[in-house]
């Protein structure tokens, strides 16, 4: 049989006919052309930015940066290259510039790599108007945590990639940090997967509670200073893990380390990571990438620029996403760190303002003669001031409570000042002191005196000690309250004083107790029945875990749950009480 000419392949099908493939675009300019060539293979990424200059507006450098994803770097460099051939022509009234013969550049644009979920955001249009929403009336960035924001585009995106390559239904998420607010687009996206949240900022973690209890999603949040660890309530519990780190080698490593602490069986899990650094600097992504192979973590898949920020030039304001598969259900242990994981801020590594030696002697000096007994020192104090029983370690001082010889001085300078309120919980009955900066928000003013004082009564009282051992330093004394007489109050003690415990276990035991102590006994049954009619966000949190601004109903929470006891029981107290103290 004959072959048909139209179908070289045989078989007797026609083929379809064949479009007129249209004409090449024109060349570029020869200047345009010689920095391309200079770029080698990674020409595609300078050529982006050409091919957003070409409908001859005025573009500014980030505005360019935040189109192409192409580090600010590069994009002056390749714009100070166009200027100085006749090529571009800046704006004198600002700091934009456009080409001075756009029809030039018409062959700019080229093919693309296609976005993976690019294809599924139509379908979602309640979700990415609830995200808008929520991301325009989320906190601002917080430098010092390296707070760069997240376009909601790329939180949706997030959502739907997690959905989509994994099966989340039922599972569990665990979003370690969470500015961008992940957790809102992935509760939005995947209603029947369980969300959690840790994080150090409380702004982040109110807006997030207020969002999901507005739409009804599933998302508990977290305090953490991921620094010290893990909250006990996130410990194995994750399918999955997201994070958007600090991007420096040891913020990735530590934030991944607490998603790993977070997952029920690492091996059959995944932990995804955004990270990115410009393309000048990529020894940084090496330094990092090595640091996770050390964590027995295969790189699975890699997106380039898959996510999007409102700054963050300097890398071309995107990150990678990172998709790893760990592949031993304990990592290797985590070498000594500090406090300084970020890039820039109070807690950067080349930020100042822990204790030296004279400041801490001094300070151990006066809390001795304070107190009129040798201190126990905790926290990061100079080797050379400490007494030969050493010093405990603020990590296990948040961790659970320790045997004291002597009064503690709790070392809070250095970048640790945002727990204070907590470390303050953490106290044992017979007080110590917390030294913090001058300048920290719980001391400088009213204000956060005064919010300080709320959070840690009615059990403890608070004084003040300005110029503690120097001028720049802050002492918080701390010391046992007069004994609380309401059944209420003493119930809320019987929870700070249990602080580092289960906050439902502490309260079902606390009621039993102040029950016993107000001459009408109730058993576990009936306390337990009590604390089981408490709001839902009590589960699963220690008191030093709780997010800040659920300690404003706590006492109210209190008052229910005594009032919630039972029939037949005596003492009163409600949620109008006094507070004593």
């Amino acid at each position: 049989m004959a072959a048909d000419p139209t179908n070289p392949g045989g078989g007797g099908v026609p083929a379809a006919p064949q479009a007129t493939p249209a004409p090449p675009p024109p060349p570029l300019p020869e200047a345009a052309l010689r920095a391309l060539r200079d770029h080698g293979v990674d020409a595609p990424r300078p050529r982006a930015v050409l091919a957003a200059l070409a409908d001859g507006e005025h573009r500014t450098a980030d505005d360019l940066v935040r189109a192409t994803g192409v580090a600010r770097v590069l994009v002056a460099a390749l714009v100070e290259r166009l200027v100085e051939a006749g090529e571009a022509v800046r704006d004198p009234g600002g700091d934009g510039v456009r080409l001075a013969r756009p029809a030039d550049y018409a062959g700019a644009a080229a093919d693309s790599l296609a976005d993976p979920v690019g294809h599924l955001v139509a379908g979602h249009g309640r979700a990415a108007a609830e995200i808008a929403r929520a991301v325009a009336q989320g906190p601002a960035a917080d430098l010092d945590l390296d707070h760069v924001t997240a376009t909601a585009g790329t939180a949706l995106r997030r959502a739907l990639f997690l959905d989509t390559r994994f099966d989340l239904a039922g599972r569990t998420v665990l979003c370690v940090g969470d500015h961008d607010l992940t957790s809102v687009a992935l509760a939005l996206v995947r209603p029947d997967a369980r969300v959690l949240v840790a994080d150090i900022d409380e702004r982040v973690l109110a807006h997030i509670d207020a969002v999901a209890d507005r739409l009804g999603l599933d998302v508990r949040t977290h305090f953490a200073d991921l620094r010290l660890g893990l909250p006990p309530g996130l410990r194995g519990a994750a399918d999955l893990v997201f994070t958007d780190p600090p991007y420096t080698a040891d913020g990735v490593e530590l934030f991944v380390r607490r998603g790993l602490e977070g997952m029920a069986d690492p091996r059959r899990g995944r932990v995804l990571v955004a990270y990115g650094v410009s393309e000048t600097t990529p020894r940084l992504a090496a330094a990092t990438q090595s640091r996770l192979l050390r964590l027995d973590l295969a790189l699975e898949a890699l997106w380039p620029d898959f996510h999007r920020y409102e700054g963050a030039e300097s890398i071309g304001a995107a990150s990678d996403l990172y998709v790893l598969r760990p592949l031993t259900r304990t990592p290797p242990p985590a070498p000594e760190g500090g406090a300084r994981v970020y890039s820039q801020g109070a807690n950067a590594k080349e930020s100042r303002g822990a204790l030296d030696g004279a400041r801490a002697r001094a300070a151990l000096e006066r809390a001795a003669d304070d107190a009129g007994t040798p201190p126990v020192p905790v926290g990061a104090w100079p080797a050379e001031v400490l007494p030969e029983s050493g010093r405990v370690r603020l990590s296990t001082w948040m961790e659970g409570p320790v045997p004291l010889s002597g009064p503690p001085v709790v070392d809070l300078t250095g970048g640790w000042e945002r727990i204070a309120p907590r470390a303050a919980l953490a106290c044992p009955d017979g007080g110590g002191y917390l030294l913090v900066p001058s300048s920290a928000a719980c001391v400088r003013d009213e204000r956060g005196q005064t919010e300080l004082r709320a959070l840690v009564g009615p059990r403890l009282r608070v004084r003040f000690l300005r110029g503690f051992g120097d001028p720049s330093l802050t002492a918080v004394r701390l010391e046992p309250a007069p004994a609380a007489k309401d059944p209420v109050d003493r119930l809320l003690v019987h929870v700070q004083e249990h602080a580092h415990g289960s906050l439902a276990s502490v309260l079902r035991a606390g009621v039993v107790r102040v029950a016993r102590e107000e001459g009408a006994a109730v058993n576990k049954r009936a306390a337990r029945l009590a604390v089981a009619a408490a709001p839902d966000w009590i589960a699963g949190h220690t008191l030093l875990d709780l997010p800040g601004h659920r300690f404003a109903g706590l006492r109210e929470v209190v008052a229910a749950v005594w009032d919630a006891r039972g029939p037949g029981s005596a003492g009163g107290g409600s949620a109008g009480g006094e507070a004593s103290g």
